[in-house]
Order: C-alpha cells, then structure tokens, then sequence
C-alpha cells in the first residue's frame, strides 16, 4: 500500500497569489493510482524548509513515498532537486531519467528539468516540474514503477526474497 506526501514548492503558491494546480492534479493522480494521501503541503521555494519537510515526512513511518511539483527548473528560486539531494540517502536515476524522457516526447523543453529521485529509509521522494501537464507527463512514467519500488524499499519481494527490511 501507497501511503504518499505531497510537496508544491512554490513562491506565489506560499503567497497565496497563485493556485496550486499541480498539487491538486498529483492528488487525483495518485489517489487513482490507488494511494492514500497521507499530507500536504505548499512551501516557498526555500532549500532547507523543503529538506526539513521532506526529511520530516520520511522519518515520520507514515508515508513511503513523497512526490515534489515544482522548483526543479532552472531558475534562481528553483531549488527543490538541491533540498531533496540534502535528505536523500540512496539516488535512484532511472526514475528521473524516465521521467525526462517522457517529458520530451511532447517538448523539448522537458530536458531542463532537474528533478532527482531518490529514498530515505522506506521513503521514496521524486521531484516532479510545476506545470499541471508536466505532473501529468511525469506521473504516467512514474505509476508504473510505484508499487514495485515500494515494495521492494520496504522488504523482501518474490525478485528480492533476502532483502533486508531496514
């Protein structure tokens, strides 16, 4: 079972000034992929508030997996993939490098994005880019992947059977 957080690391979201769309896209994204949402949250696009939430929600034993929108650009403010790099234990490139690539299967653009993957404990983080169809574009890449990734972070599996549960 998927028991997720989510993330929207957004200066005018903070504000007040703008809707956080992505984050409510991700919502019924995953809560149809059949998890269970168990927080959110929108902060500024500020490095250690982003590292100590997600740093908080993986320590905490409730969530396995967390999911960032927005701050993985290339902007000055843009510094959600730095903040999840600071907490993260293990990388997990693949899952970044497949959700670039199915971003540039509609925008070159896609390759700009500088979102990482990676755990802490039994917790999966991935940053995903801002943009509502970015999210979307993102998490048809990475729903296929979640249920194993989770599993397999959490023990042992029929692939796995002396994984060690940490």
């Amino acid at each position: 079972m998927i028991h997720a957080a989510i993330l929207t690391s957004s200066d005018q979201g903070a504000a007040g000034t703008r809707a956080d769309t992505s984050g409510d896209l991700l919502e019924r994204l995953l809560a149809q992929a059949g998890a269970t949402i168990v927080a959110r949250a929108l902060l500024p696009d500020d490095r250690a508030a982003i590292a100590a939430q997600l740093a908080a929600w993986a320590d905490n034993g409730r969530v396995n997996l967390v999911v960032t929108t927005g701050g993985t650009g290339l902007g000055p403010r843009d510094v959600t993939p730095e903040a999840t790099a600071d907490i993260i234990e293990r990388q997990a490139p693949g899952i970044a490098e497949a959700l670039r690539a199915e971003g540039r299967r509609s925008t070159p653009l896609a390759a700009l994005s500088r979102g990482i993957a990676g755990t802490r404990g039994r917790c999966l983080i991935v940053n995903l880019p801002g943009s509502p169809r970015a999210v979307e574009e993102g998490f048809a890449a990475l729903q296929p992947l979640l249920s194993h990734a989770v599993e397999t972070m959490l023990g042992p599996t029929e692939q796995h059977p002396t994984a060690a549960a940490r």
